[in-house]
């Protein structure tokens, strides 16, 4: 297997911090599931349809369309991280979905069969590529004329308490790290909707398009519970990580995003409110 983004692979094929979203699977994906249905619901796959799902993760993404394109469908899932990989075709065959397949590649440089796909769908997927505009080129390669591209990526960290708090809180704890270039692959890598339709008008996907979306998103349990999700992933891993911080660095962070997201109570638990940008272009036919 050819990889040109190894950092990335390394980081969710192997690392300790890749496998959280192992063990956290099913808390991430109840959280993120709002975001999963804004992308496959702009995407409108219908029966019998060809979908590449980039950066499937554990799967959450491709076990959706893949039942949504039914049995005359099928669902090709790409992901650079080995154990994300794993755990992802696990789960499609636990499901008994016999319509799709995941394969362990690095999308900004796989050989997808030409023009054998009629939707390309990533629900936080895209902002990893090490080069955007020629993994852009590469996968508008596999859409089939006519196919059409949707991803979902993190807007800007002021509309994202989900990023926010817990940076705050582990910052306010510990001090803050070196600055880094937000617009370098990571989790907010396509906050800024103009610089990411200039890649993707740069790698020849003219016309492209992008909506800002408000969404809530719903991690399970109780505040306490969203709390502990929310300094186990994320900003606040990365600082406690830097800074070399104990467990009881970790509480004390814990305790004050807690506090933090109390205004988002509701009687059914929490909802976090996120800033999501969907985008979204479509091949000539």
């Amino acid at each position: 297997m050819r990889i040109e983004n190894q950092e990335q692979a390394e980081y969710w094929g192997r690392s300790a911090s890749g496998a959280k979203w192992l063990t956290l699977e099913e808390q991430l994906d109840a959280a993120l599931g709002p975001v999963a249905d804004l992308v496959l619901n702009r995407a409108a796959l219908t029966h019998g349809e060809r979908v590449l799902d980039v950066g499937c993760g554990t799967g959450a993404t491709t076990l959706m369309a893949a039942r949504a394109v039914g049995p005359f469908g099928h669902v090709l899932a790409a992901d650079i991280g080995e154990q994300l990989a794993a755990r992802a075709r696990d789960r499609i065959a636990a499901a008994g979905l016999l319509n799709a397949e995941i394969r362990l590649c690095d999308a900004q440089i796989e050989e997808f069969e030409p023009h054998g796909r009629e939707a390309i769908i990533s629900r936080f997927g895209m902002m990893f590529f090490s080069d955007p505009v020629a993994a852009f080129s590469n996968l508008a390669e596999a859409l089939a004329p006519g196919g059409r591209m949707v991803f979902a990526a993190w807007g800007p960290l002021e509309g994202n308490p989900w990023f926010r708090i817990p940076f705050i809180a582990a910052t306010t704890r510990l001090g803050r790290p070196p600055k880094t270039d937000r617009n370098a692959p990571g989790p907010l890598a396509f906050h800024d909707i103009n610089r990411v339709l200039g890649l993707m008008e740069a790698a020849g996907l003219s016309e492209a398009e992008a909506t800002t979306e408000e969404v809530s998103l719903t991690p399970v349990g109780s505040t306490a519970d969203a709390a502990a999700l929310l300094t186990r992933v994320g900003p606040a891993v990365r600082v406690i990580d830097h800074f070399g911080g104990g467990a009881e660095d970790a509480r004390a962070i814990e305790a004050d995003v807690e506090s933090a997201i109390t205004p988002f109570e509701e009687a059914g638990g929490v909802t976090v409110p996120a800033t999501i940008n969907l985008y979204s272009w479509r091949k000539p036919a």
